[in-house]
């Protein structure tokens, strides 16, 4: 397997566990955010009548996440500061085998080439703020498989998964910004 990306975290998870939120919010306290690609492909592949959708046609769907989510790994500035990614790679393999489809070759070589910092943020399923949407259409069984599909396949690639609390927006990012802070003690503290 290539190198861990030291400045590059993932934060992952569940779906309606609060991710996209929590990411804004880093965003407004001067994060680089790259985003997930699985809404953005399902907006788009909707506005053009496409069917690359994970309700339609899976394969092409997780084809799609690839392409986006190497685009954004090579495009992510190489700076001393953190660039936090909204899903990412090995998500799309999780999705995958949640579907019972084979991980193609080229995906299972994608996850080894394209690392990120060895410590990844996790979201756990979170019954009390989940809620579907007219991309999200996972029920709660669905959204509690993802979370473990990502747990399996995260560690499986041998990332260290560290659990979002299910606490306020402020403790979250406070618990993100400790670890940040932890991982690089002889720089500036990241918490604003």
């Amino acid at each position: 397997m290539s190198d861990f990306h030291e400045n590059f975290f993932v934060i992952t998870g569940a779906p309606g566990a609060g991710k996209t939120t929590l990411l804004r919010s880093l965003e407004d306290h001067h994060f680089m955010i790259m985003a997930e690609a699985g809404r953005s492909i399902i907006q788009d592949q909707t506005a053009i009548g496409g069917n690359a959708l994970p309700w339609e046609d899976k394969r092409a769907y997780a084809e799609l996440m690839l392409n986006w989510d190497m685009r954004s790994y090579k495009e992510a500035p190489n700076h001393s500061r953190p660039v936090l990614f909204d899903r990412a790679i090995p998500d799309i393999i999780g999705y995958l085998e949640l579907n019972d489809i084979p991980v193609p070759t080229h995906l299972a070589r994608a996850a080894e080439k394209f690392r990120y910092n060895r410590k990844v943020f996790i979201a756990p399923y979170w019954s009390e703020i989940y809620g579907q949407d007219t991309e999200r259409k996972q029920s709660h069984d669905e959204a509690l498989a993802t979370y473990d599909a990502m747990v399996r396949v995260y560690e499986r690639l041998g990332y260290e998964l560290l659990t979002l609390p299910k606490a306020s927006l402020d403790r979250r990012i406070q618990f993100i910004t400790e670890h940040l802070d932890s991982l690089s003690p002889e720089k500036p503290s990241y918490y604003p």
